[in-house]
């Protein structure tokens, strides 16, 4: 295991920082380092780590929604307003149906299992998108009508939404019927996971106020309460529909709003913690790409995902209407919701594992995706925002 983890630091920020030199997101040089290190290629990740990869890479996930809450100031959420709200779910939904029309005729699929997979594809990734979002926030790019804000608010909320769907046309191509009710639970998982967040962030403001303790300290109590509520996610959905991921970022809006001094000096502790979350969440998501996946999947499988991507850029344009943005936002938005990554990785093999016939064809569609957006979308949001997002107010 020591060897792995040193493997894993030497090499990712190695090529983290080659690619940096290369004016290449760094996140791309971690993902290559990940497949070579991972178990389809030298296999010099130990199982002991590979066994507890989806937990690390869970708590990574976790450390970057909670900063992007100790970001996201309530103000600029309301002044977004409704766009934010449709940006949870008609892009995704767009990218569905361009699946359902595209999957039958270029992959031979059922429409059932088509829906499996656009619903896989139409979940962006949070830990691609939710850091450059960050990063724009603080330089004070699109600061104007919220940009980056809109963005991370829709790109967590999204993930919700495509996953309940996954599993409701999983269950379809199963064998039992799909229940329009379950759609349901996306409202309430939504609410419930920002109403523990608010409770919990209501707590610790009130515990940090009464203790005097190191910042440091409060770092560590904010991240154990946030696992905590991911946690305890499995356990509490067999009550109520909960996100736990929606509850951490809330909780450091709540901590924003309610001692914002506070947040700020917090919001620098976990900007430090990130570097190294980070390169475990994407050295660890390219472990689990298998290449040879990619080489099965042929060419129509890229047509799939490109062309349910211009399906779903008509939706994320739908939601933009009477919004405020101008068409460079707007576009900025489109470019936004490119990256794929984490939930792919995480239910791709999901169908193999059932046993369906599609599963292979699922799993090629999730690696692709992986391998072909989150680069292009890390790219592209690097080299378009100062182009198209309003530059930060002059001092």
């Amino acid at each position: 295991m020591l060897i792995s983890i040193a493997l894993i630091i030497i090499i990712g920020f190695s090529l983290g920082g080659i690619f940096k030199k290369l004016h290449i997101p760094s996140l791309l040089g971690m993902l290559v380092a990940g497949i070579l290190l991972g178990p389809h290629v030298f296999d010099l990740i130990s199982d002991s780590i590979l066994g507890i990869s989806d937990e690390l890479r869970e708590i990574a996930l976790i450390v970057i929604l909670v900063r992007a809450g100790l970001t996201l100031d309530i103000r600029d959420l309301r002044k977004v307003g409704r766009p934010a709200i449709l940006m949870c779910f008609i892009p995704a939904t767009f990218e569905i149906i361009g699946a359902v029309l595209l999957g039958p005729p270029l992959l031979g699929v059922s429409v059932a299992e088509a829906a499996v997979i656009g619903a896989m594809l139409a979940a962006v990734s949070p830990a691609v998108i939710v850091p450059k979002m960050i990063s724009l926030t603080e330089e004070g790019y699109g600061r104007k009508n919220s940009v980056p804000q809109l963005i991370m608010a829709g790109a967590s909320a999204d993930d919700i939404y495509a996953i309940v769907l996954f599993t409701a046309f999983l269950g379809v191509v199963k064998g039992n019927d799909f229940r329009a009710s379950t759609l349901l639970s996306v409202p309430i998982s939504i609410v419930s996971g920002v109403a523990a967040g608010i409770l919990i962030g209501i707590l610790l403001t009130g515990v940090f106020k009464a203790i005097h303790m190191r910042d440091t300290v409060k770092v560590l109590l904010i991240i154990g309460a946030a696992i905590l509520m991911v946690g305890l996610e499995p356990m509490i959905v067999e009550l109520v529909p909960f996100s736990g991921l929606l509850a951490a970022m809330a909780l450091g809006a709540t901590l924003l709003k309610t001692s914002e001094k506070v947040s700020r000096r917090i919001s620098g502790k976990f900007s430090k913690i990130w570097v190294a979350a980070e390169l475990i969440l994407f050295v660890l998501l390219g472990a689990t790409v298998d290449i040879r996946y990619v080489l099965k999947a042929g060419l129509v499988a890229v047509l799939l995902i490109i062309g349910a991507f211009i399906v779903r850029t008509v939706g994320t344009w739908v939601s933009l209407i009477r919004s405020g943005l101008n068409p460079k936002e707007k576009l900025f938005c489109v470019i936004a919701y490119l990256p794929k990554a984490t939930v792919q990785a995480a239910v791709g093999a999901i169908p193999l594992g059932l046993g369906l016939a599609s599963g292979n064809i699922v799993l090629s569609v999730a690696v692709l995706s992986i391998l072909i957006t989150a680069p292009i979308g890390a790219i592209l949001i690097d080299r378009t925002y100062k182009y198209l997002l309003d530059p930060p107010p002059k001092e």
